[in-house]
């Protein structure tokens, strides 16, 4: 891996700014839920939108909620697919890393992202243990060792951010299971830059505070259980033409 320098200088910075509160923010959790079967979700694999990039953040509970996912997704999966869940930091066991386990259930390759890697379709990359995981241009994977954000590093904001900044319409965003703030400020970037995000149905998760605190703070496109993503994720636009 190449050397990793500092991120999130005044070009990331630039998106860092909140977007003001969507409509959806002050609405009563009984009204998210009703979300789901709304225009925009129930869109979401008739209207023939799909995007070039998924990211993915989750934190406790988060393993499962991301086999459960990822275990759905086909071998024809077009987008990119980058992923952030918060771990302790420390060695771990190859046999036992969170690529081997997803990997074992995914149809797709997955592995820890590198360092200036580029970021193609049709594959999983993780962020790895300490290690803030963002999309510059091109697009490529940027590896980061600045401060932790909300406590956590990797996190979750700098990777929707980041994205955001680099493929604005053509991202979604998906918020699952966890127990912290983190992913609201990024969900609320993804949104204003045009891209879409979904979030999993806080009665489902098995920590709900992350999706809570996301459907507060940013709105959703959608809000879902993770058998309901399935449909969308498994449709005909997310699929390769190749």
């Amino acid at each position: 891996m190449s050397s990793v320098l500092p991120r999130l200088g005044a070009a990331a910075a630039a998106v860092l700014a909140p977007a003001a509160a969507p409509a959806t923010a002050s609405a009563p959790a009984s009204q998210h839920r009703a979300d789901r079967l709304g225009p925009d979700a129930a869109s979401a694999a008739s209207d023939g939108w799909a995007p070039q990039a998924i990211v993915i953040g989750a934190s406790a509970g988060g393993v499962d909620a991301l086999l459960r996912l990822l275990g759905g997704l086909p071998a024809d999966f077009a987008p990119a697919v980058l992923v952030v869940l918060h771990r302790p930091r420390g060695p771990v066991d190859p046999a036992a890393s969170l690529a081997s386990l997803l990997g074992a259930r995914c149809a797709l390759p997955v592995r820890d992202a590198w360092d200036r890697e580029p970021v193609r379709g049709g594959q999983v990359l993780i962020a790895p243990p300490d290690y803030h995981l963002l999309v510059d241009p091109g697009p490529v994977a940027s590896l980061s060792v600045d401060e932790p954000v909300l406590y956590s590093r990797p996190a979750i904001d700098p990777l929707f951010e980041s994205a955001a900044a680099v493929w604005g319409p053509a991202l979604l965003a998906i918020v699952l299971s966890g127990a912290s703030a983190d992913g609201t400020a990024g969900a609320r970037v993804v949104r204003r830059r045009g891209g879409r995000v979904w979030v999993q149905d806080p009665a489902e998760a098995a920590v709900p505070t992350m999706p809570q605190a996301a459907l507060a703070g940013a709105g959703a496109d959608a809000v879902w259980g993770l058998a309901a993503m399935a449909g969308p994720l498994q449709s005909e636009p997310f699929r390769s033409r190749r």
